[in-house]
């Protein structure tokens, strides 16, 4: 089992060090809300190409489209009873992009209340808010209180994408969180982290298990939990 670290009280930032997002919405566009060329989309399977709601929310930094093909290219094919569960879900995008390639259902955290707002309208645009769980909340008070509610023994496919600034502002904290989903997680699941460069692979628990890929500015480290192997 993985050392755990000693976490500390301090609330989740708000801003987490998003970088506001360049250029505002085209005229006749939704207020709020990006012009559709400036959107993120789903990258694969039955809702390709479909795009996703977002307001440009310094507060929100959806993974890069190619990143997150990248990404999914990595984890490989998505089991049909798989747990998506997005931790820092801004857009959505990435627990979307899970059940769009087969995953069962998915939990989406996201404290910020407008944004948790598009997430839902994104559910709803492609016809899967019945398989999500949308929750408002601070990301580390949830998995306190709640993940062992949300505990199955389908695979887990876990999505630990924040603002790049918590890994130095809450370093305690974000690696008591990939070990607490390291510990919990049905073997079979898989956890990915995206960090920056202020934060070095080695830092990760079991830093040997990760798979670790450069997509500058962006750090993905991919960790799977094998079964059991049978005596």
């Amino acid at each position: 089992m993985a050392s755990r670290r000693p976490g500390r009280s301090n609330p989740q930032p708000k801003s987490g060090g998003r970088k506001p997002v360049k250029g505002g919405a085209k005229a006749g566009a939704k207020a709020g809300v990006k012009a559709p060329d400036s959107t993120p989309r789903i990258i694969g399977g039955r809702f390709r190409g479909k795009r996703l709601a977002y307001s440009g929310d310094a507060r929100t930094r959806p993974m890069k489209d190619r990143v997150r093909e990248a990404t999914f290219n990595l984890i490989g094919p998505v089991d049909a009873t798989t747990l998506a569960i997005d931790l820092f879900a801004g857009t959505g995008a990435l627990a979307l992009e899970a059940l769009s390639r087969g995953a069962r259902d998915a939990i989406l955290i996201e404290r910020h209340f407008p944004t948790a707002k598009l997430i839902r309208q994104n559910a709803e645009n492609l016809g899967v808010q019945d398989h999500c769980r949308i929750v408002t909340s601070d990301t580390f008070h949830w998995v306190r209180k709640y993940l062992a509610e949300a505990a199955n023994s389908a695979p887990w496919l876990v999505f630990c994408s924040p603002p790049y600034a918590l890994y130095e502002e809450l370093a305690d904290e974000m690696l008591q969180l990939l070990v607490t989903f390291q510990d919990a997680c049905p073997p079979g699941s898989t956890l990915v982290a995206e960090f920056d460069e202020r934060f070095s692979p080695e830092q990760l628990p079991l830093p040997d298990a990760w798979n670790t890929r450069a997509y500058p500015p962006a750090i993905v480290s991919i960790w799977r939990k094998r079964p059991p192997v049978a005596e």
